[in-house]
This record gives C-alpha cells, structure tokens and sequence, in this order.
C-alpha cells in the first residue's frame, strides 16, 4: 500500500494554547501503542533508549580460562591467523606472561571457541535432494535460525533496549506546519500498515535480508552465497554497525554447478531456481511458522512479548532479485521484479501496474490447472513467470514484490552510472581528442581533497569495480568536463553531461539520511529531468551511438521514492552496508586449512567471531563496573544512540590544531612579503581588532585603542575542526579543514562559508592564529581569508544547465581578517579553467546539496 505523507497534527492539549515553537518535533504512535502523541522542542527531543546498563557477570571471559587467554584467542581469530602462527603467538606469550595464561597450542584455542559457541544460535546443516530429468540431485544449506538469532538480540541486556516495537509518525514544525519526516522504517509507512493488520497487542518485528554472490578469493575462482539479516527494528547505528546488532550472515545458500548439457536451457534455469527457494525456506522456517500466529520471546527485560514477524526489505543485485520474485529475467517480456513494465518500455516515462504475492501466484496457480503444456506456458509468459514454488509465500502478510528494494550500490553506482552513464561519457570524451581526454583528468587531479571523497589522478583510462568510487566520480565529473564538452561542437557530450548532473542530484535526494515531504517531492522532480534529459540524449544519440538504454536498472529507479516512503531511507536497503561483511568471510575461505567443507570452514569462524562480539560485551560491561560507580555507569552504546539534535545556536562549534612556534608581526610580514594578501597584515589586523571591541560594545584594555607593534607574538595554527548542524537531519557533524604550506608535501588552503552582516560568503582561508592581548589575557582567534564574493555577472547559460553556484575572488590585496567563530562550515570549491572564477561543489556532502539548493532558491534560480 502506498500513501501519501501525511502530517501528524498534535492534540492541542498537548501544546501550550495551541502555539508550537519553530523546528518542535511532535511523534504520533500507532494506536496499537496506546500512547498519547507527544511534542518535544527542538533541544529536547533525542532518540533512542535510556536505561541503566545490565549487570556484570563474574569472569565473562569463560569458558576462556582467563582474560588473556580470550584476548589472545581473539586476535587471532580477527588476524585469521593459521595454526602455525596461533601457535607462536602463544610461545611468544608464554615466555613473557605476567598474569595467568593457560592456552598451550591451536588446537587448545579451537577447543576453548567450540566450548564458547554455546553463547549464541549456531548454524545449522541441512540436506536435500531436488529432481531434475529423472536424476536426483543433492544439495546442503547452512542456516542460523532467523528466530532464534532475533530471540539472542532481544534477551541482550545491551542491545535489547534499543529495539523500537510501534509505528511512529515524527514531524517538525516549520512556523507554519508540522512537515512529516522519515529516517527509520518504523517512521515510514509500511511498518505503520503492518502493525494496523496484527492484533493490538502484538509487536512488528521486521527482517531486512541481503542475498549475493561472494567471490571468496582473489586468486581463486571460489564463491560462496551467504545470506545476512539485520533487524529493522534496531536504530541505523547499531544494524548497520559492526557490533552484535548489526549485520549477520544467516545463511549459505549452494549454487549448483553449472552443466554444459544444460547450461541456460529453460529448464534448467528453472530448477536452479528451485534449488534457491527450497534453500531459502529453510532459512525463513523458523519465522514464517510464527508469522500466522505470531510468537512469543522473553525480553531483556524479562517481559515476554508477542511478534509477529515479516520480511519488510529484500535487498540484492537485479540477478538476485529476479530470483527472488521467480520472473525470467533481462530478456522476458516483463523484465521488472516489482511491476509489470514491457520490455521495449523500459526508458519510457509511464506508470505500469505493481506486482503482488497474491496475484502471481493466483496466475501460477491457473496456469498448474491447464493440462496442455502451450496454454501452461501462454499463462505464465502474459507476465513472464516462472514455474517454481517461492519460498516467501510461507511468510503469511509478507508481498516479495513489494520487500524488493531499490540497491544504489548495484543499480546506481555501479550499475546505471559505473556500467552505462560513465563508460558512454568516456567513450564521448575520447572522441573529442586526447588533448580533451587529457584535461579531464588534470581537471580531476587539481580537485580540491575532501574527507570521505575520493580523489582521483586520472579516470579516463581506469576501469573501477568499487562502486564506491563511482559514486565519487559521479559526484565530480561534472565540475571536471564542463569545460571540455562544448555545448556547440560536442553537443552529445554535453547533453549526456547534463543527464550525469540530473543522475547526481536525484541520487543525492535517494541518499538522505532524513526524507521530508518536500526532499522526497523534490527527489521524484530530479528523477523525471533525469528521464526527461535521457529522452532527448536517446534520441539525439539514435544511428549515430551504438547503445540500447532499454535495461532494467534504468527503469527501476522509477521505484525508489516509493521505496523511501515506504520503508524509511534508502541506506535502510542500501547493500553497501552488507558489503564489509565479505571481508571477514574472505578471510575465514583463507583460514580453511584441514577443512573439507569451505562453507562449514567459513561459517564455523563466522560464528566464533560473534561469540567474541558477546564475550568482548560482557568485558566491556565488567570493566566500565569495576572503574565506574554503578550510579554514573554509562554504556557506550547508550551514548551512541542518545544522539541529540543539535541546539541551533552553537558559540563554540571550531577547534584548532596543529600549533605551531608563535611568532612576531614583523616576521610573518617578511616571509610572506610576495604575498599581497599580507600587506599591511599588522595594521590591517589592528585595525579589525579596535572594529571588533566597538561593534561588540566591549571595553577596550586600559580604555585606550589597541596598539599592535612588530614584536608582538601570534600562535599560528594549521588544522581546523567546524562543527555544524545537517540540514539533512538537524545533528551534529565536523569537517576537517586544513591551511598549511605544506601538507603532505604540498600546499592547501582549504574553503569555507562565512556569516557575515551582509549574508553568507565563500573564502579560503590564508592563515589561522590567535592573538592574546597581555592586559586581558583575552584570545582572539582569528583567520586571514580571500573572498570569494566580487561580482559575478549575468549568470551563465552553462550554470543554469548545471545549476552551478559561481564564486570570483576578490584581489589577492583584498584579504581581510574574521573571527573564526563566523565560519559556517567548509567548502570545496573548483576553479573554471575558462573564466578563473570557482565552483561550489555542491555534492561532497548531503548536507552541503541542501544548502546550496536553498541559496538558488533565495537567488531565484530557477531549474
């Protein structure tokens, strides 16, 4: 079902005479919650659990012997280290110990860990033999039971209160209406619904589950197909961590091995399919024989509830997912999982009827019923079905169809951009001449560094796999190519460009953390200039590009705003998460010495590493008891999820770093005397300081002008540390700016956006100091800056295409002093090698997408 996002309104008994304060939050609970709605101001609101910690066990560390014992234990089994390293690490403990140490050689250690296993739900092997033309074919699937692992999360002292049962709706006061916002599934709508079809005193507990492929070794051709669970239910911090509440493998499903008598026949695709569901059911078993009924589970805090269990997000690559929802894939007729597109209409800009459960498997169901085999397949190919038993339909409430979700690391990043958009640039740029190839990779090798951005030297002649990285050129090929793809002379270069951008702000939208009524509104307007812009590029690109745009990933972008408002934002179903995980199996493949079973080997130390996660919990508790009274005693995973939203006011939001030997007037003016931005600096700073004490109204020392003289000493400082509240989702975060001569052997001075009387500007900062005037002991930190605020001019056809937020600089000479209280946040500005004037990139960060979309709309910038 899907809704539109409606705004809770709060009962006015709840306000004070029905006025809110601006930016109040009010939360509206399912009614099966019995809970009244509530408002909070802004300071006030908070989300997660509050509650005292549990209570330390004696000797947490058993059946480990001693402490030391785990910990060597435990680093070798997060090292991976073979049985001949275990082995000397522990002679190299022996002979050095000073507390007990008992452990005598790896197979002491491997002992210790099957004796611990106890701790949490272990896998389970189960065999079975499916039929295939008259010949039995045998299969074995390893599962965690999917109760029993949510069971140990609920009865976890730690992480059992952070568990959130009923549906809320949350909005925010705007100072003219509440606006409702999503950020977890229990805020978005298909949680809501659920609730509204299980008995009131029942409890959702929804599943998130991520089925690939997972290519086990870099020099082999191993693979293996794990299954990983998080719980929707948990808040984003702790599901998409590494801690116990976060993401576990569930599963290790077989992959039958391919038979060149068979290979892509119909009937064999078929069978593998049945392979993977009657795989499949045995992981779901153990939820979907409570999802009738419900079941019940005693709680951490010793409450025994009922829940009703779904699967609310399926998330995986389109090969996984036409699995999943038993279609034929790439070349059917209806290719799409989730509706039901034609194939030729795939890049069209139309609505197409959703798939259900309970009409695919009706049609199925008619289809079984006909007894010539034509008029069973004319049945199953009018939406290109196939006909094998899903596993999801012994999961009652769950609609496969609509759990499948929209993956922007598979179908954006490397998908639509890294396979289609980014390779057909290339091939347009590569056109143009090598002189063009060129300057774009100048272009993106004179990128201004950014933290959690990518940089990259080149990119015309590498070819990425890491869709992380596509993500990042996308981000900033934009600002590289502009001026390489002339609007006149490589007109489809410069369409296609102009597609990447409408691509780059749409899949900024999908990445919030926090969707709104109007972000999500404003996503769905990018998404279709994005169509629109394809539109015209195939079209224009027809006879002359040898490239069909008619593909799956394309067309189910179309689904991903429902997806947010269905199910919270888009990292809620983002397989990026799930992709760390490979990285200890990967290691456990290396670790399968004396193994027969890879998958046993595999899954065996994936279980060992979730017993330590529990062990290492109960010693962290142990330790925090043992050096804290129990009175003051905090968790660390309370402190993570009672993050507050930030205060609006923030006075002392910038740090300072890297000092370095104060030093006179007289000597910063004679090592930057070539520099015009330190003409005059002592006079000039001498003059901002007298400004400052008059415009603050603050008495000057001894009541006289301040006098600076050449031997008077600053503190130079070269690292910044800014704190500013998102306006993506109103907390607190931090860029790491830096002005130095010399920064990993070169020079940067980063940009940043300054609060000025006049509005918002852009500078790069020259210098960082601080000043202390010896009569007051008062400090004065302040930074030399350029500003980047002279007149721009007409705005240009090109910046409205790309909706770039020019800047020019002042004169070098122009420099001026501010106090570094007046920064806002960092910037990353790129020089136009046309112009010399600067953009904003305006897509480093989500935060830094919305601000500049509200300094073009203050502009009057139109789209």
């Amino acid at each position: 079902m899907v809704h539109d996002l409606q705004s809770p309104e709060p009962h006015e008994s709840s306000t004070n005479n029905g006025e809110y304060e601006v930016d109040c939050i009010c939360t509206e609970y399912h009614p099966h919650a019995g809970i009244a709605p509530e408002l909070h101001s802004f300071s006030d609101f908070h989300r997660g659990a509050s509650f005292d910690g549990p209570t330390p066990v004696d000797e947490p560390w058993n059946p480990f012997r001693c402490r030391l014992d785990f910990e060597a234990a435990e680093l070798a089994l997060d090292a991976a280290l073979t049985k001949e390293q275990t082995e000397c690490l522990i002679k190299l403990i022996r002979r050095g110990k000073r507390e007990a140490f008992t452990l005598k050689n790896f197979k002491d250690v491997e002992m210790t860990w099957e004796a611990a296993s106890h701790r949490a739900t272990p896998f389970t092997c189960e065999d079975f033999t499916m039929p295939f033309q008259q010949e039995e074919y045998s299969f074995s699937v390893y599962f965690r039971p999917l109760w029993d692992w949510i069971c140990d999360l609920l009865r976890d002292p730690n992480i059992g209160p952070h568990f959130v049962f009923d549906a809320q709706r949350l909005s925010k006061y705007n100072g003219e209406h509440f606006v409702r916002f999503i950020d977890e599934p229990w805020t978005a709508n298909s949680f809501w619904d659920y609730q509204s079809r299980i008995p009131a005193n029942a409890k959702p507990l929804a599943f998130i589950l991520y089925a690939d492929k997972a290519k086990l070794s870099s020099f082999g051709r191993a693979k293996g197909y794990p299954v990983i669970a998080r719980c929707a239910n948990l808040p984003v911090h702790i599901r998409n961590g590494n801690g116990i509440g976060g993401g576990r493998v569930v599963g290790w499903l077989p992959i039958p091995k391919e038979d060149p008598k068979h290979t892509k026949k119909p009937g064999y695709v078929n069978f593998k399919n049945a392979v993977w569901h009657e795989s499949f059911l045995r992981i779901l078993h153990s939820i979907a024989i409570r999802s009738e009924g419900g079941g019940w589970a005693n709680c951490w805090d010793n409450i025994v509830r009922l829940f009703y269990p779904l699967i609310l997000i399926l998330s995986a690559d389109y090969e996984e997912q036409v699995v999943m929802a038993l279609i034929r894939g790439l070349m059917s007729k209806f290719p799409c999982p989730i509706c039901l597109v034609p194939k030729d209409e795939l890049s069209l800009l139309r609505t197409y009827p959703l798939r259900t459960s309970t009409e695919t498997w009706a049609l199925i169901d008619r289809a079984r019923n006909e007894c010539r085999v034509e008029d069973r397949e004319a049945i199953l190919m009018s939406q290109s079905l196939r006909n094998v038993d899903s596993s999801f339909l012994s999961v009652h409430n769950t609609n496969v169809h609509g759990a499948l979700s929209f993956d922007r690391l598979h179908y954006n990043h490397e998908g639509l951009f890294g396979d289609h958009l980014w390779e057909e640039l290339q091939s347009l740029v590569k056109d143009a001449g090598r002189a063009a190839t060129a300057q774009v990779d100048n272009n993106f090798a004179v990128m201004p560094r950014w933290r959690n951005l990518n940089h990259f030297d080149q990119v015309m002649s590498i070819s990425f796999t890491d869709g992380s990285k596509h993500q990042d050129i996308a981000r900033q090929i934009v600002f590289a190519a502009h001026c390489v793809l002339n609007p006149d002379t490589q007109q489809l270069g410069y369409l296609l460009l102009r597609c990447i951008r409408c691509y780059v702000e749409f899949e900024m939208y999908a990445g919030l953390e926090v969707h709104t009524t109007e972000t999500i509104e404003a996503g769905r307007k990018s998404l279709a200039r994005f169509e629109m812009f394809m539109e015209k590029y195939i079209k224009k690109a027809s006879g002359v590009r040898d490239k069909n745009w008619n593909f799956p990933k394309k067309h189910l972008a179309r689904h991903l705003f429902d997806d947010i408002e269905a199910k919270g934002a888009a990292r809620n179903f983002d397989s990026k998460f799930n992709e760390k995980l490979h990285g200890p199996l990967k290691k456990s493949y290396q670790r399968r010495t004396n193994f027969k079973n890879v998958a046993g080997q595999i899954l065996r130390i994936d279980h060992w590493n979730l017993v330590s996660e529990y062990i290492s919990a109960e010693i962290a508790t142990y330790d925090s008891w043992k050096t804290c009274d129990s009175d003051d005693w905090l968790s660390i995973d309370e402190e993570e999820a009672n993050i507050e939203l930030c205060t609006a006011a923030m006075i002392h939001h910038v740090q300072l770093g890297s000092k370095q030997k104060m030093a006179t007037f007289d000597f910063i003016e004679n090592t930057y005397a070539s520099d015009e931005a330190f003409h005059r600096f002592r006079i000039k700073f001498n003059t901002y300081l007298n400004q400052v004490f008059r415009d603050l109204d603050i008495p000057l020392p001894g009541g006289r002008p301040i006098e600076l003289h050449p031997n008077d000493m600053i503190t130079e400082f070269r690292f910044l540390k800014v704190q500013y509240e998102s306006m993506v989702d109103w907390r607190q975060y931090t860029d790491y700016l830096r002005c130095s001569p010399k920064f990993y052997n070169a020079e940067r001075h980063d940009c940043v956006i300054v609060k000025t009387e006049a509005g918002v500007i852009f500078a790069r900062l020259i210098l960082m100091f601080d000043y202390t005037i010896s009569s007051s002991d008062s400090q004065y930190p302040t930074a030399l800056i350029h500003p980047f605020d002279a007149p721009v001019g007409r705005r240009l056809r090109k910046d409205k295409h790309f909706d770039f937020w020019r800047v020019k600089p002042q004169p070098r000479a122009s420099s001026c002093f501010i106090s570094m209280r007046s920064i806002i946040r960092g910037a990353a500005l790129a020089q136009d090698p046309a112009t010399g004037d600067f953009l904003v990139i305006d897509t480093i960060d989500n935060d830094m997408f919305l601000r500049m979309k509200k300094l073009h709309a203050e502009a009057g910038h139109g789209v």
